[in-house]
């Protein structure tokens, strides 16, 4: 999630959400443990490993004008804020139709980072749904019609303990949902490193 969204004009939007993003190294470990079910289960719309994330506030579609606004207090924010241990534990799914990897890891301070998200973006301006935070990494959803693949994978995943590591970047992401057909890909509007004590 490193590459760079260009703006487009300025009468258009963008849908945007701030998150966190593992690693590389446990990301791929992973896409090892996840191997068997990705040739079992090739019907299955799998998320590219490159976009998986924790989302801690989705806006949804904001005039490309609203973003910078974001940009200065989400990196205030980073600036202040320590790296937190997490790591991929487990698995589960949504209505049977979303597969997720579960976080572990410092979860109270993913919660607490979270809500000092949020209130940067409502002190920001920008109304946004409140959903309770769920920590979570999305990996695939099920085609209509074959709903019980996700409990399947979820299940043979269920003993899964990845390594810990360090959420280092705070991600303002944007997407391409919604720009057409094809799978949905993401990519940085920008991203801070956390350099802070607490």
């Amino acid at each position: 999630m490193n590459d760079q969204i260009q703006p487009p004009s300025p009468a258009a939007t963008v849908r945007v959400f701030i998150a966190l993003a593992p690693p590389d190294e446990a990301k791929e470990e992973l896409a090892r443990e996840l191997r068997p079910a990705y040739r079992a289960y090739p019907g299955m719309r799998w998320n590219r490993i490159e976009d998986w994330h924790i989302t801690l506030a989705f806006l949804g579609e904001l005039p490309v004008s609203a973003v910078p606004l974001l940009q200065p207090p989400l990196a205030a924010l980073a600036a202040a804020h320590r790296p937190l241990e997490l790591a991929l534990r487990g698995s589960g799914h949504f209505d049977q139709r979303v597969l997720w990897s579960g976080i572990d890891g410092e979860i109270d301070g993913l919660h607490l980072l979270t809500s000092q998200v949020r209130t940067v973006v409502r002190e920001c301006g920008i109304p946004f749904e409140e959903r309770p935070l769920r920590p979570h990494l999305t990996l695939a959803r099920a085609r209509r019609g074959d709903p019980s693949s996700t409990s399947e994978v979820a299940a043979a995943l269920a003993g899964f303990t990845g390594r810990t590591w360090p959420a280092e970047r705070l991600h303002l992401v944007g997407s391409n949902i919604g720009r057409g057909p094809g799978p949905i890909h993401y990519r940085d509007i920008r991203s801070w490193q956390f350099t802070g004590s607490h």
